[in-house]
């Protein structure tokens, strides 16, 4: 299908987070490598001259950019670096459609893409670029990392494989022929029935009302996404969620096949209580088995933290940006 979505950029502030008065703020478009169009909000120090290091931000899987990828933007703006919070293809402010749709390959072109943007801008050192990915879109940083030669330096919080969770579920507790022949089943069924209504189905978002018998990681969603904390209208995970097919194309398109080829600095970030940690410390130790560039790759747990702590800080500064900064510092140069 062509693209057909109008993009409508809002006008007013209406991030989960408060505005900085230590940067300037704008929206900014640029078009990935299949035509579809990509909203930023770009976050600039004040009082800064000439080329700066830039980093593009995304992530979580299923938010948007007035959440955690845009606080990280603008701290990091903050701390000198020109930066883009930007919403992937398919959701938020960007275009493509069908909506609320994901893809291994055109997820990580939105970075690429993103990477493509900020190269040519007067104001951007095109040798000093990284980029940072939040939960699922960590995964989506790794993979745009063993692709994309020109990112010096790449940050993972929180990560998710994608590939891996929608594959064999959470925890590996699905990694059957079987069971993974079963959700083929079932998402094929859904796409005949897609197609004869002429429309998609909503998967739907984060539970809610929260069942008193949700697992723990739920209760840790709900309490980002379903909350004053973390809520915004134009989240997937705060309301509708992707379409139910949205991600059929993770079962079998495995991403961070090649990740033990990167050569740039990667730092990848969990939370010690985190559902999710197992993520990183596999994606870790396959990055850097059989790597000879290891020693610019680094794995930092932090401790009594869960998932969505990192999202925000979970009201504990529980994002390690200090060392956030000094990572970008030592690598992009």
């Amino acid at each position: 299908m062509s693209e057909t979505t109008k993009i409508k950029l809002t006008d007013e502030w209406d991030k989960t987070f408060p505005k900085s008065e230590k940067t300037d703020h704008k929206k900014v478009t640029f078009c990935n490598r299949y035509g579809i169009t990509l909203t930023a909000d770009m976050y600039i120090p004040k009082n800064t001259e000439g080329r700066l290091p830039a980093i593009a931000v995304c992530g979580p899987f299923g938010a948007v950019k007035e959440q955690a990828s845009g606080l990280y933007a603008q701290t990091m703006a903050e701390r000198g670096f020109l930066t883009i919070a930007f919403d992937p293809s398919f959701t938020g402010e960007s275009g493509g459609e069908p909506r609320y749709m994901a893809s291994p390959d055109i997820n990580t072109e939105d970075f690429q893409a993103a990477v493509d943007f900020l190269s040519v801008q007067e104001n951007v050192d095109p040798e000093k670029i990284g980029i940072i990915g939040i939960c699922g879109w960590g995964g989506m940083a790794l993979n745009t990392a063993a692709l994309d030669t020109r990112i010096k330096a790449t940050v993972t919080s929180t990560m998710y494989d994608m590939s891996r969770v929608n594959a064999n579920g959470y925890f590996d507790a699905e990694n059957t022929a079987d069971e993974r022949y079963a959700k083929k089943q079932a998402l094929n069924e859904r796409r005949t029935a897609d197609f004869r209504n002429k429309s998609y189905a909503l998967g739907g978002g984060v539970v809610d009302p929260l069942p008193e018998d949700a697992p723990f990681f739920v209760k840790d969603y709900y309490d980002y996404y379903k909350t004053k904390r973390g809520y915004h209208k134009r989240s997937l995970n705060s309301n509708g969620g992707w379409n139910v097919t949205g991600c059929m194309s993770f079962l079998n398109q495995p991403i961070n096949c090649y990740i033990n080829e990167i050569r740039s600095a990667v730092l990848i970030i969990h939370g010690e209580k985190a559902h999710s940690c197992y993520f990183s410390k596999d994606a870790y130790n396959a990055m850097i088995k059989g790597n000879p560039f290891t020693k610019n790759k680094e794995l930092l747990i932090i401790p009594n933290t869960v998932h969505t702590d990192l999202y925000d800080g979970g009201g504990k500064n529980a994002i390690p940006f200090d060392k956030i900064e000094k990572f970008f510092r030592d690598n992009l140069k």
